[in-house]
């Protein structure tokens, strides 16, 4: 499994995108609620403002992805938003959602992120799972998506000067 930064509109990133939309408006559909699908701007998924990222498994066939896109500031300063998080149904299991949003984070905190957020619905249990168990706690609001119903966020600590001194010291 290797992750890699791609172009939202590249034609690898626009299938898997195109596949995560669909999987959304029928699993609202069975819900009876309406999915409202929006594809992402490519400029806001541009170092430093953001980045997108394509999960290929063991053959290099693009299986996954996911975007990180600076937003408004937080209360905890610089603030990226993942979005778009995705991996195919038959690879699920494998620990890449994990993978995939550890890369992500540790981009955002290349970028300077004091924080990330995320929205999701709250039908999407696994992943609800996922954020838990990877550091993010449920806020507020943070922004009117219509598709979402649950908000989260995870306050990212200041690199660690301790052992960089205990090191030198």
């Amino acid at each position: 499994m290797t992750l890699r930064p791609a172009s939202v509109d590249a034609p690898e990133s626009h299938a898997l995108l195109a596949e995560y939309f669909q999987s959304r408006v029928d699993g609202f559909a069975e819900l009876g609620v309406e999915y409202r699908t929006t594809f992402p701007d490519p400029a806001m998924y541009v170092a430093p403002a953001g980045v997108f990222v394509v999960l290929e498994d063991d053959h290099g066939a693009p299986v996954g992805c996911g975007g990180l896109r600076l937003i408004a500031p937080g209360p905890h300063g610089i603030r990226y938003e993942v979005k778009h998080l995705y991996l195919r149904p038959a690879t699920r299991g494998r620990g890449w959602g994990r993978a995939l949003i550890e890369d992500l984070e540790a981009r955002a905190r290349a970028f300077g992120a004091a924080e990330l957020v995320l929205d999701t619905h709250h039908s999407l249990e696994a992943a609800g799972a996922l954020y838990a168990r990877t550091g993010f706690v449920p806020i507020d609001p943070y922004n009117d998506n219509p598709n979402a119903t649950r908000w989260y966020s995870k306050v990212l600590a200041p690199a660690d000067t301790h052992a960089t001194t205990a090191q030198t010291g």
